[in-house]
């Protein structure tokens, strides 16, 4: 959005927002934090989400289908998983499920899955996002999980 375009149109919204309020329609929103509220929008609106933001977000979703035992879904977020013969691909699902029964007896399992970092690797193509598998036992462990970008999906490694 140009500079003039984006004043222009935060001045319109807020010649309309002092009309609200005369109204009454706005008291218990604060003009200023609706103000600020629409400007955050517009800023993220605006921006381009950033490789290491993207890989984070696809990491993230997909270490949450694991923890919720979701491994079909877990398993598709592996590049080539379309390719794997039929046999090694239940050999992997049957993996995925023994590791969540083994993480929820060691540890009551895992109930969060956060990003910590991510960092990318111009040379590979790559980025490396950091998670965080918070236990249900109060454990904590950083994993990191290498994604990478093929046909517009960010896929692990």
């Amino acid at each position: 959005m140009s500079g003039a375009v984006g004043r222009l149109g935060v001045l319109g919204l807020l010649g309309r927002l002092r009309r609200l309020r005369a109204l009454g329609r706005l008291r218990a929103v604060g003009l200023l934090g609706f103000v600020a509220g629409v400007l955050a929008v517009l800023a993220v609106g605006c921006s381009k989400v950033s490789p290491e933001q993207a890989a984070s977000l696809a990491a993230e979703g997909y270490y949450g289908h694991l923890a919720r035992g979701e491994y079909q879904q877990f398993f598709e977020g592996r590049v080539g998983a379309d390719s794997l013969p039929a046999g090694y691909r239940e050999q992997l699902l049957a993996g995925y499920e023994q590791f969540v029964a083994q993480q929820q007896h060691a540890h009551q399992g895992i109930h969060r899955v956060s990003v910590s970092n991510a960092q990318r690797d111009t040379l590979t193509g790559t980025v490396n996002v950091f998670l965080i598998l918070a236990y249900g036992d109060s454990i904590s462990e950083e994993i990191v999980v290498p994604m990478v970008e093929r046909g517009g999906r960010w896929l692990m490694k």
